[in-house]
């Protein structure tokens, strides 16, 4: 399936007094990862949200394994599980400069109609566009 690499730069105010990335912040950098997912695949949050579609968080399960530190630089990687339906999944893993492994982790996200406030199935063109990557 689909995959994306992002890099990020730890900041030192995503750290605790131990220069120890605090782990809420992952949540953020996942974030980041899926969307220049969706951003590579020519379409971004806002451009969705402007044509009536959300995608709120419905699942977060993260493994931490080792920590971030303060300027370390980051490898989000973000793959795709499988095909969307009314949800979308995603797998990522995070590593350091040294390719260590510092966490897994796995988000569900659900395609909200933002006329209606109910669930629909994941946009064709999104479907469409995957389709053609595979």
């Amino acid at each position: 399936m689909k995959k994306s690499l992002t890099k990020i730069r730890v900041r030192y105010g995503e750290t605790d007094q131990m220069g120890v990335v605090y782990y809420g912040n992952y949540a953020q950098y996942l974030e980041q990862g899926r969307t220049e997912w969706l951003r590579e695949l020519g379409f971004s949050y806002k451009w969705m949200e402007e044509n009536n579609v959300q995608l709120p968080v419905v699942n977060l399960n993260v493994d931490y394994k080792r920590p971030a530190r303060y300027d370390d630089v980051l490898t989000v990687t973000t793959t795709l599980k499988k095909m969307p339906t009314v949800k979308i999944e995603f797998q990522y893993e995070i590593h350091n400069e040294a390719n260590e492994l510092l966490i897994s982790a796995t988000t569900t996200l659900a395609f909200i109609d933002t006329k209606t406030n109910k669930l629909r199935k994941a946009p064709d063109y999104l479907l469409e566009k995957l389709e053609a990557e595979s």
